[in-house]
C-alpha cells in the first residue's frame, strides 16, 4: 500500500482512507466541485447522507457529479428494521448514468467508494471499470477494511493516499502535469508539486 509514485509515471487511480466516511465525501464533492470550476469535465457520483433514521446503511443517495441529480440508493424496508437498506436498483441507475458521462466524454472520474457491493461485483463497479478502460484518471475512498479487494480489483493501478487536501490536489497537478489532454487553469496553487 505505497503512497509513492514510481518514475515519472504518476498513479492514476488514488484510494483516499484515514478519515471517515462523511469527511472523505465532503473532500471528494469539493474536489470535484473545483475541477469543474477549472473547466474539467467530471463524471462520477458523491454519497450524499440524510440525517434520521434511514435504516442501518441510513437514507443514502448519490449526486451525480456531472448534472447534479440525486439517485436515492436506499430502500424503505419497513419499520423496525435492522437490515442494510441498500437499494441495488438505485446503484445501478447511479452506475449506469456515470457510464453514459464517461462516454460522452470525461477528463476525471470521481466515485464515492469501492465497497461490498462493488466488491461482489456490483454497485459503482462497472463505473470503475468504463473509467480504467478510458484511461481516465480515478478518484475513490476505499476502507480498510476494503483494501483486499480492492487491490484484488485494481492492483497496481492504484495508490492509497490520506484523505487530505493538500495530497489530493498534489496528485492532480502530477496528472495534469503528465497530460497534456487535460486543459486546467493554471493559475496560482499555494499546494506543493511533491506528491506524497
Amino acid at each position: 500500500m505505497s503512497e509513492a509514485l514510481s518514475g515519472n509515471a504518476t498513479t492514476r487511480i488514488i484510494a483516499l482512507q484515514g478519515a471517515e466516511s462523511a469527511a472523505i465525501q465532503r473532500l471528494l464533492a469539493k474536489f470535484a466541485a473545483r475541477r469543474k470550476h477549472e473547466g474539467i469535465r467530471v463524471a462520477g457520483a458523491v454519497e450524499v447522507v440524510s440525517e434520521g433514521d434511514g435504516g442501518s446503511c441510513g437514507s443514502l443517495a448519490l449526486t451525480n457529479l456531472s448534472d447534479g441529480a440525486i439517485i436515492r440508493i436506499s430502500q424503505d424496508l419497513g419499520p423496525g428494521s435492522t437490515s442494510c437498506n441498500i437499494d441495488p436498483a438505485g446503484l445501478a441507475e447511479a452506475c449506469a448514468a456515470v457510464e453514459r458521462d464517461i462516454a460522452r466524454g470525461a477528463d476525471l472520474v470521481v466515485l464515492s467508494k469501492f465497497g461490498k457491493q462493488e466488491a461482489a461485483r456490483g454497485g459503482l463497479g462497472d463505473a470503475f471499470r468504463a473509467s480504467i478502460e478510458a484511461g481516465l484518471p480515478v478518484v475513490t475512498a476505499v476502507s480498510p477494511a476494503m483494501a483486499e479487494p480492492w487491490q484484488s480489483f485494481a492492483g497496481g493501478l492504484s495508490a492509497f493516499i490520506q484523505a487530505e487536501e493538500a495530497r489530493l490536489e498534489a496528485w492532480w497537478i502530477e496528472v495534469c502535469d503528465g497530460n497534456s489532454e487535460i486543459a486546467r487553469d493554471p493559475g496560482p496553487s499555494s499546494v506543493s508539486r511533491s506528491f506524497p
